[in-house]
């Protein structure tokens, strides 16, 4: 089975990453993947040249994070384009990994349930407010800063209206029992798809 993990920035989807690695299972992280790739994937970083202009790499190859930062926030299409050219190798990376579970924070907007199929999708929420202070200490960015991205992506009510299965990751919740009874619900519908 294939489990995909998603959940708007300042979610917690790491921490419940974190929690299901303690029980042994290893989730790929599309974000340090695409970082990865777009440091160390030569026709991925042309296309980012091509897309973003050159000064999206520094003379010695580093990626200009502020570059790309100000080039997807200015406009939708923008963000669309990259998402075109980062996404297919992010996929075709993760279908080669061996792992069954994955962790994106854009898994709907950057098209990546429709390049690989997900048996089950969950979806970990927080209260907006309890987002944007995480982002803030995490990301040493201010709050309009994070409002903006959390404004840039799917809105939370959407992204669990498309999902099988919501932990919530407020603080407050006991994520460590969520995480067991997710666990029983995929063995739950692993045993039910061998059943045919």
């Amino acid at each position: 089975m294939k489990i995909a993990i998603t959940g708007g920035i300042g979610s917690g989807k790491s921490f419940v990453c974190r929690e299901l690695e303690k029980r042994g299972i290893r989730v790929y992280d599309c974000d340090a993947a695409a970082k990865r790739l777009m440091r160390s994937d030569k026709p991925l970083q042309q296309s980012l040249c091509s897309l973003v202009g050159e000064e999206v790499y520094d003379a010695e190859g580093v990626l200009q994070k502020p570059v790309l930062a100000r080039f997807l926030l200015a406009s939708e299409s923008n963000k669309l384009a990259v998402n075109d050219v980062v996404h297919p190798a992010v996929a075709r990376d993760f279908e080669q990994s061996g792992c069954d579970w994955l962790e994106s924070a854009i898994l709907f907007e950057s098209g990546f349930i429709h390049r690989t199929h997900f048996d089950f999708v969950v979806c970990v929420t927080a209260p907006e407010e309890v987002r944007i202070q995480r982002v803030m200490a995490r990301d040493h960015i201010d709050r309009s800063r994070t409002l903006e991205w959390i404004h840039a992506q799917m809105s939370q009510a959407e992204v669990v209206a498309r999902c099988d299965y919501e932990i919530v990751n407020d603080g407050k919740a006991d994520v460590a029992r969520q995480v067991n009874l997710l666990l029983e619900r995929v063995e739950e519908c692993r045993k039910a798809a061998e059943k045919g």
